[in-house]
């Protein structure tokens, strides 16, 4: 008889350790500090209630299948190592990347032999979206026939990366990015426990900070930077982490984009502003910073998409388009390829004309609303699919647009109270210019 990686006793066969491992203490600062339960896993709270299929996994000995879809170092792994340690289950990993069909096929068929014995399994795939259509059908009889309990990791979005059929059959479980505080319970946790640092070195503020900004959201990485600097305090006879040398083990101008300090805030202010003012340049420059200080791509991302309707707007619409699949690109394939795709979004935005209409229409419109210029929807416009509709007048005289020229009735559309009421005053950038010239012609046809 030997031994699986939790201690449990199983008959003669290999246990591949794979990227779960075994937690001694010569083992990475990651991998020992590998939470055991639920209650120990940080964040993640909304798939952490009673009676959530991450409970019934853990509580109970019912096989299903679960997607766990996330970015890097929120949990998908350790979630597998929990579930593998609860109930006594024979555990197997598969990585996608090295596993072919065969060998596939061989661990299903060990999992059938096992369970005539009674014992179940918990196949864990990582990174499963690097499997084929081929490998992913091998699987789906086990799924539908609950001949093992799969949990399959990915960081990639499964609609796009696994088979329909598969994914029919499965639960998917979307993880969260980690927060700044739910890195910081990480990294005291591995200064303080007996399976960390026990206590042998402390972290000043501003080191602890950066840490917490470098990981990004990713445990794994704030593990790996503070077991790094702790190596380096050890090299220098200190049991105390500073910026400095947090610094020198990281390699990453931490000390320079710190939260509080308004370095964060002040680089991608001058980002937005140096986007919004056309200097391709200077928003290259604040992305390079951005990137290099371990900002979270998909942050940046996310301010891409708000200038392309705030400051781009109409004078040129497609940019909206490109910056959505900017941000879609960057949670697909992450980082360090991620930085290509930031920085494509980032010239041509800062590139494009310029036009601040639609955040100025909406404002303004916004607050009308908001000093009670509402008014009542003019009768014709109302809802006139009821029965008795007509009895109270709605919709009696409108003009469907279709059957005029151009496609353009003239009718009322505003409330009374708002009566010629304009918001949106396209500029001539770009293609707001033809717009505008749509947007006057319009107004001749309806005023």
């Amino acid at each position: 008889m030997s031994e699986d990686l939790f201690g449990n006793l199983l008959d003669d066969e290999p246990v591949r350790p794979g990227s779960l491992g075994f937690a001694g203490a010569a083992q990475p600062l990651a991998v020992r500090m590998r939470p055991r339960s639920l209650d120990e896993l940080v964040g993640q709270d909304h798939l952490k209630e009673p009676g959530s299929v991450l409970r019934r996994l853990t509580e109970t000995q019912h096989p299903m299948s679960v997607f766990l879809w996330g970015p890097p170092g929120t949990g998908k792994t350790t979630i597998a190592s929990i579930v593998a340690q609860a109930g006594g289950r024979r555990f197997v990993e598969i990585s996608a990347v090295t596993a072919g069909v065969k060998e596939v096929r061989a661990e299903l068929e060990t999992a059938r032999r096992e369970l005539t014995r009674g014992k179940q399994t918990v196949l864990f795939i990582d990174e499963v979206h690097r499997f084929s259509k081929a490998q992913q059908d091998v699987l789906l009889p086990a799924v539908e026939n609950r001949l093992v309990t799969l949990i399959a990791a990915t960081t990639e979005n499964p609609s796009f990366s696994v088979i329909s059929p598969l994914l029919s059959r499965s639960v998917l479980l979307t993880l969260n990015p980690l927060t700044d505080e739910d890195i910081a319970v990480v990294v005291e946790r591995a200064l303080t426990d007996e399976r960390g640092l026990a206590g042998q070195y402390t972290i000043d503020a501003d080191a602890k900070e950066s840490l917490v900004r470098l990981a990004g959201g990713d445990a794994r990485r704030a593990l790996t930077y503070l077991e790094e600097a702790a190596a380096g305090a050890q090299a220098l006879g200190s049991g105390k982490i500073d910026a400095s040398i947090l610094q020198k083990s990281v390699d990453k101008a931490a000390v320079r984009y710190d939260r509080d300090g308004d370095q964060h805030y002040d680089v991608i202010s001058a980002f937005i502003k140096s986007v919004r003012g056309s200097d391709v340049q200077a928003a290259l420059h604040y992305l390079a910073r951005m990137i290099e200080a371990g900002e979270d791509p998909r942050f940046i991302a996310r301010r891409l998409i708000i200038l392309a309707s705030e400051d781009v707007g109409m004078a040129a619409p497609h940019i909206l388009q490109l910056n959505v699949a900017a941000a879609q690109a960057v949670q697909l394939i992450g980082m360090p390829e991620g930085r290509i795709i930031l920085a494509h979004a980032t010239v041509a935005t800062s590139l494009a004309p310029k036009s601040n209409a639609v955040i100025t229409a909406i404002d303004n419109a916004i607050a009308d609303v908001r000093a009670g210029k509402i008014g009542l929807v003019p009768p014709h416009l109302r809802d006139a699919h009821y029965s008795s509709a007509q009895r109270y007048g709605h919709g009696v005289g409108y003009q469907y647009a279709h059957n005029f020229p151009h496609g353009i009735a003239r009718q009322q559309y505003l409330p009374d109270e708002l009566e010629g009421a304009e918001y949106y005053v396209p500029t001539d950038h770009g293609q707001e210019a033809a717009v505008a010239e749509r947007l006057g012609a319009i107004n001749e046809l309806l005023r």
